[in-house]
């Protein structure tokens, strides 16, 4: 009998349990398909589709929660991929997956993390749909809070390499990636001082070391075993002011990137703010000197980042404004940005009856300075295999990569009329952040007017105008057939758009690009758009014909070039 009867105790014991790991847990869920349909197009020079008439890009995200436990995976698929993204995403699987389990003083998660130390300087990995990023390190994380305030954190595993797999030990592999080792500290004292608990002096310190671990498959380089990298970093406030900084420091990494040179790395990243009702301030300034941080030595572009440098410049969503965003370089720069937001109040004469909110920004980012080294002899710059230069850490150089300054008025003139104008001054050194070798810099003057008019509960129109004034590049500028492609969306722009939406479920577009004063006279084209989109719940279809321009896609500094294309394509996304 005690054979049959202590089975079935155990039996029922753990249908109880699972059934409560059941009805307890909460499940979440998003989807996301992106399909595009090519036709060639002779008007914008697209004779040709390689094979390729279809892409189609699709993730199904899964998350599971019970407790202190948490899974979740990740399903992609790309048949094939969508023009501008890496042809090595070509293909269908589980990218990543998790499980965590945390109780407040330990968390272990095993699987996929994503987790960035700091400001990012000497470790953060993640995901941005959009670009085709995904740098996941596939291992182990542990954090461990220890006392209140006190955060320790360790990683261990291997990047995410398109869909190389995470066995390989082949060294002489062009995808053998090495190991990546990571623990950073964190300290609130308000949290852990009772003497600071209610102090207005707000105060946290911070520190992080990482370190890749990748075999030499170099025949030319002595690459090292180890590469380090270290940060350290401090949050103060006190009443309306904020000041952060962090510095990370890497030893010798020669690569692709930097061109093999055996220079140490240093970067530096300092914020100053200012914000009371209707002010806000803030200063920021980074300094960056050889700090591309790679799991593979031989990595090109995005490849297996372990690190992250943040930009600094601001954000454009209109579509010209956004043509020419700055892509960070790891190389080298100084970067300053100034931005001051201020309402003016209501019931002034220039407030109105709403408000009237202003935004001046100014951001600029240089070279650093480099001075030759002596080798054999000879005063060399960034030759491979040696110490590549020396770099005073405050100089400046005079080689300008970018400057935007703009000025924005958003303005609420009635219960039914919403306006936002926005000036910028442009100045994008298109030959170093593009890549477009020998072109001459664009200076520009741009503008924008986005206007919304309700027309009653349910209905709205929004029409938008820009122009981008480009002061050099015009007719009749000389240049080189063979550099002909260089010059693709140069010259003056002009735009608009005019969106009808009916809430909650519908909206209309039209709209129109036209590089109408390129300088190369084939290259004037109408980028003609127009979209219908379906809103119900957290399901969104949208739907779009017309023409795409080439250009430059940036999200937070992390960049992707977008090829000129025509056709259909469709969105489908969805959570829960």
């Amino acid at each position: 009998m005690r054979r049959v009867i202590l089975p079935l105790l155990i039996l029922g014991t753990l249908s109880l349990h699972a059934q409560s790991f059941i009805d307890n847990a909460q499940v979440n869920g998003s989807f996301q398909t992106d399909a595009q349909y090519y036709r060639l197009d002779q008007g914008i020079d697209i004779t040709d589709l390689n094979g390729k008439k279809l892409g189609v890009n699709g993730f199904g995200k899964i998350g599971y929660s019970y407790g202190d436990f948490s899974a979740g995976l990740r399903f992609e698929a790309f048949l094939p991929e969508l023009n501008g993204f890496r042809n090595e995403l070509n293909g269908v699987g589980i990218a990543n997956f998790f499980a965590t389990y945390d109780n407040g003083f330990i968390g272990v998660t095993v699987g996929d993390i994503y987790d960035q130390f700091g400001s990012g300087l000497v470790f953060r990995t993640y995901e941005e749909w959009s670009l085709g990023m995904d740098n996941a390190l596939r291992g182990v994380r542990t954090i461990i809070r220890p006392a209140p305030g006190v955060t320790l954190k360790g990683v261990y595993g291997r990047q995410r390499y398109y869909w190389a797999p995470y066995n390989e030990r082949d060294f002489s592999s062009d995808d053998y990636r090495g190991i990546v080792r990571g623990v950073d500290a964190d300290w609130d004292l308000n949290q852990s001082l009772s003497s600071m608990s209610e102090s207005d002096l707000k105060m946290s310190l911070g520190g992080s070391f990482v370190s890749k671990k990748q075999y030499d498959q170099s025949t030319f380089y002595n690459i090292p075993l180890n590469v380090s990298a270290a940060a350290g970093r401090i949050n103060l406030g006190y009443g309306r002011f904020g000041f952060s900084t962090e510095y990370a420091y890497k030893i010798n990494d020669p690569s692709f990137i930097n061109n093999f040179i055996y220079k140490e790395g240093q970067s530096l990243l300092s914020s100053l703010s200012y914000s009371q009702k209707g002010l806000g301030v803030v200063l920021q300034l980074k300094r960056t000197d050889n700090m591309s941080f790679k799991s593979m030595y031989t990595g090109k572009q995005n490849d297996l980042d372990i690190n992250f440098i943040p930009p600094i410049n601001y954000t454009h969503t209109h579509s010209l404004p956004s043509m020419y965003t700055y892509s960070t370089q790891p190389n080298g720069e100084m970067a300053a940005q100034f931005q001051v937001n201020y309402t003016i109040p209501k019931g002034t004469a220039l407030g109105g009856k709403y408000g009237t909110k202003l935004a001046l920004n100014f951001s600029q980012v240089n070279d650093i300075v480099r001075d030759s080294i002596l080798f054999c002899g000879e005063m060399v710059l960034g030759q491979s295999g040696t110490k590549g230069y020396t770099s005073p850490f405050f100089a400046v150089s005079d080689h300008r990569f970018f400057r935007d300054i703009n000025l924005e008025v958003d303005k609420k003139i009635s219960k039914d009329w919403h306006v936002t104008a926005q000036y910028i001054n442009l100045y994008y050194d298109i030959a170093t952040i593009e890549g477009h070798v020998g072109a001459p810099v664009v200076k520009a003057n741009i503008g924008f007017l986005d206007v919304t008019y309700k027309i009653d509960k349910r209905q709205s129109l929004r029409f938008e105008v820009q122009g981008l004034w480009e002061n050099e590049v015009h007719d009749g500028y000389v240049y080189e057939e063979s550099d002909k492609k260089d010059y693709q969306k140069r010259g003056h722009w002009a735009a608009g758009l005019l969106e009808y939406t009916i809430t909650p479920h519908w909206s209309f577009s039209i709209a129109d690009k036209w590089n109408y004063g390129n300088p190369v006279p084939e290259f004037r084209d109408h980028y003609f758009t127009g979209t219908v989109s379906y809103l119900h719940d957290a399901t969104r279809v949208m739907l779009s014909a017309g023409r795409q321009s080439e250009g430059v896609v940036c999200v937070g500094g992390v960049c992707r070039t977008v090829p000129a294309s025509s056709g259909v394509s469709l969105t489908v996304s969805t959570s829960f």
